[in-house]
This record gives C-alpha cells, structure tokens and sequence, in this order.
C-alpha cells in the first residue's frame, strides 16, 4: 500500500522517495517489501546541523515544512491513480468512530478528561474541505533536509499511515508537535528544537498554511484536539500492554502519568485554543 502511494507521488512535486523495487515474494525476506532510493541528509529531531542553526534558517526550516505539506494537499490524488486509496468522505467521522473504539479497548481506568473530550469532539465536528492525501504522521522529525544551507526540505519519510481525507487533520497533528516558547514541557515534550529563536509559533506556522494552501484554518482548534486525543488513546494501549506484562521495555510503564497529562492537554485546547 505505501508502496503504491509513493509511486504514485514520483509523477507529483511532492518531495517522497522514489520506490526502486516492490517484492510481493514472502520467501525473501518472510514478507512483502520495497526498496526506496537512498537519500542523504539530516533528520532534525533533538538536534539542528551546525550549518542551519541560525535564526534565519531556522525559519526557512519552519517555511520548508509548510511549503512541502502545502505540496502534498495541493497534489491531484486522482489524476496521480489513487482513487480508492482511501474514501475520501467522512474521514472525521470514521477516526472519531475507531478511537472511540479503541479507547473501550485500550483503557485501563476511568479518565473522565478523554469522555469528555471525545464528546466535545463529536458534538464539533467541523465540515472537511475538499478531500487530499492526508500524510497521517507529518511532523519535523519525519522528514530529511539538505545538511548545507539554505535550509531545504528534501524528503517526507514515515508513509505508512497516509490516506484520502481531511488535510488539515496533518495540519493539527503537525502543530500537536511543535513547541514554542512559554510552553509548559511535560513528559512527552522529547524534541524541543523548535524553542530556539528564530523558529515561528504556531499561530505564524498556521498563517503561513493558510497563505499558501489559500484553505480556511478557522476549526484549528478542533484538529489539534483530535491530535492529542489519538495520541492519549495510543498511549494507553502501551500503558496496558506494560501493565499487563506483555512487554519488557520500561518506558512504557511510565505512560500512565503521560496519558493523564495529553489529555488535560488536550481539554485545555478545547477550553482555550492550541
């Protein structure tokens, strides 16, 4: 599946690698696989090249991210041979219908921050602009940029999860990531490049989207919410995989104090704005 999707992508400006070889053949390797292109560069997650650590690239970098997912919204998913890939109605409504689920399925007590977001989220839910390729993951820490300056985007990685839908789901989770000054870092605040000068906040992050997508960003709030929701329900499914012994790594038994604080997180954006 992602493999027909970054083919599809190489007749597109959208900065994906380019899939070399697809093996549908399970003796290989024990199951089905591709080979992308090789591409080199600097993933920026806790740390920033020493060439682009300045103020003014670190602005470019924040343009670099907006510009390459503004790219991939604007790429015309059907002429590029995806219909089908995904259905490209009621995305908000089917994610809130599977976290639900899974939240049933994954909880280990009674959190009533997540009811009561989950029923502010259903009570909102806002009307979806036109259906893109929704990337599902995208953040700064899933793409690669050229390791000398100018800052430039070179690569998307990490497609795994992409689907037809609502663009600006990508936008909330995007933001969900980025932090700025005067944050309150918790737990799960891991890659804080971004409180170096010269990165944007997330409201001029959300005006540059606009900008250049020319796509109304007015329910914001309501997709970062979502963000962090999902984020909450996936974190409790580790806690209760650490809790029920069926997994030997330690970090996830510290997921209970971490799910707690997503979720007031997340309460707070409904009460005040990402």
């Amino acid at each position: 599946r992602e493999a027909r999707l970054l083919g599809a992508l190489a007749s597109t400006p959208v900065r994906a690698p380019k899939v070399l070889a697809v093996c549908d053949d399970i003796d290989v390797i024990g199951a089905p696989f591709y080979v992308m292109e090789r591409i080199d560069g600097s993933v920026i997650t806790d740390s920033v090249p020493d060439q682009l650590d300045t103020p003014e690239q670190h602005g470019r970098i924040a343009d670099e991210l907006i510009d390459a997912l503004v790219e991939l919204h604007g790429s015309d998913w059907e002429a590029a041979g995806l219909e089908g890939f995904g259905k490209p109605t009621g995305y908000l409504e089917r994610q809130l219908r599977r976290f639900n689920g899974l939240w049933e399925h994954n909880r280990t007590r009674e959190l009533a921050q997540v009811e009561e977001i989950a029923a502010w989220l259903q009570s909102s839910i806002p009307e979806s602009p036109p259906a893109t390729i929704v990337h599902g993951d995208y953040r700064l820490g899933n793409t690669m940029f050229a390791a000398a300056a100018p800052a430039r985007l070179i690569a998307i990685f990490d497609w795994e999860m992409a689907t037809i839908g609502d663009p600006l789901a990508d936008v909330g989770y995007m933001l969900m990531h980025w932090t700025e000054p005067g944050d309150a870092l918790g737990k799960f605040n891991l890659n804080n490049v971004t409180l170096r000068p010269g990165f944007p906040t997330r409201a001029e992050l959300t005006t540059r989207y606009e900008q250049r997508s020319g796509r109304s960003v007015r329910s914001l709030d309501w997709y970062v919410t979502l963000a962090l929701w999902k984020a909450v329900v996936f974190m409790e499914g580790n806690y209760k995989r650490a809790l029920a012994g069926t997994t030997d790594d330690p970090y996830l038994k510290t997921f209970g104090d971490g799910v707690v604080e997503i979720a007031d997180r997340a309460l707070a954006v409904t009460r005040n704005g990402f």
